[in-house]
């Protein structure tokens, strides 16, 4: 397994690492598990945020009560807070739960802007203060615009730099992991798997061993976990067959699909955006009968109450046609229910 180094941080770590937002869904005693699995598989890096529930306490309940040496793991945490008295609250909140003295990488989570010194908003120079107290080692920042993105390495303020990265990237997406390495910034890859839509894990990896990147996988189940150690002896490498594979897929998934990641998030009618939006792609590339259960049937059915108020497309990453995506999709599901289309 190839080992990657975050840039200017200097953490040098396997580029395979744990990606914790799916703990959510895990009872804790499974969760510290896969979690102490991971480091004895030879995981060492492994993220979360104060956004993903209890997520953090999960991570403090497998590392912060003796298991390993706190220098022998990095850990990586987010903030979603807008103003400084909410980062304060939301670093000792997350220290707390993590039970650590400090965070290794600690990162703005999915900022609309890149946040300056002197811009009024006081969010860098929170960063700044908490690397001063020992709070933090490194001061990261993760987006899905990829505008913003570029900004953020050009402003040369940010150590890490964490973006939606897979061999679905376009040739912007590949700009900006080039960029990085070119500015010594650390580039961590999310949504590595294209928010489930990628099922070929070898090729996934094999397209990541081209970069100086570092992909976090999300991990709920010990079969991914095992499935991701046991690329540490035996790394995928990028093969010509690999390549045709990826073509193949690049041609059927590229453009303008859902990653599922949810920002677009409540409804005005409470539609399930992040899962009826991708109900085509998900149909053909994760056929299973619970997509068309009752209770999906009914997710799918309330996209006839859509009225179009425009409010998740105002939130949308990627600046999606919503509205229309859910219609197209719905169409297509329906078509599934009447026996028209196959999903296996």
């Amino acid at each position: 397994m190839r080992m990657i180094t975050l840039g200017k941080t200097g953490i040098t770590v396997p580029q395979n690492a744990f990606g914790a937002l799916p703990l959510q869904r895990v009872p804790k005693k499974e969760a510290v598990c896969l979690l102490q699995k991971a480091y004895d598989g030879g995981m060492r890096l492994f993220d979360t945020a104060r956004a993903y529930t209890d997520s953090e306490e999960k991570l403090g309940e497998a590392f912060g009560t003796g298991f390993v040496q706190r220098d022998r793991i990095v850990i990586t945490s987010k903030t979603h807070a807008k103003t400084p008295e909410a980062f304060r609250e939301n670093l000792d909140t997350s220290l707390r739960l993590l039970k650590t003295e400090y965070i290794d990488v600690y990162q703005l989570h999915n900022v609309p802007q890149c946040y300056r010194p002197g811009d009024g908003s006081g969010m860098y120079e929170c960063m700044l203060e908490a690397k001063a107290q020992g709070k933090i080692r490194h001061i990261g920042i993760t987006t899905h615009k990829i505008e913003t993105a570029f900004e953020i390495v050009r402003s040369g303020l940010y150590e890490t730099l964490q973006f939606p990265f897979s061999y679905l990237a376009t040739e912007k997406d590949i700009r900006l992991a080039r960029a990085c390495e070119e500015a010594e910034m650390g580039f961590i890859c999310m949504k590595g798997l294209a928010g489930g839509l990628i099922t070929n894990s070898g090729a996934a990896m094999a397209f990541m061993t081209q970069f100086n990147a570092l992909p976090i996988w999300g991990v709920q189940r010990e079969r991914e976990l095992d499935e991701w150690l046991s690329y540490m002896a035996d790394t995928p490498e990028m093969t010509e067959e690999y390549r045709a594979f990826i073509e193949k897929e690049r041609e059927e998934l590229m453009g303008a699909f859902c990653r599922g990641c949810g920002y677009c998030m409540p409804c005005t009618v409470g539609i399930e955006i992040n899962n009826c939006n991708r109900m085509s792609l998900m149909l053909r590339r994760a056929p299973s009968t619970k997509w068309l259960s009752p209770e999906y049937q009914e997710k799918m059915r309330m996209i006839e109450d859509c009225v179009e108020c425009g409010k998740c497309m105002e939130k949308c990453p990627y600046e999606l046609k919503i509205p229309e995506l859910l219609r197209k999709n719905y169409e297509d599901y329906k078509r599934v229910l009447a026996g028209e289309v196959s999903i296996s």
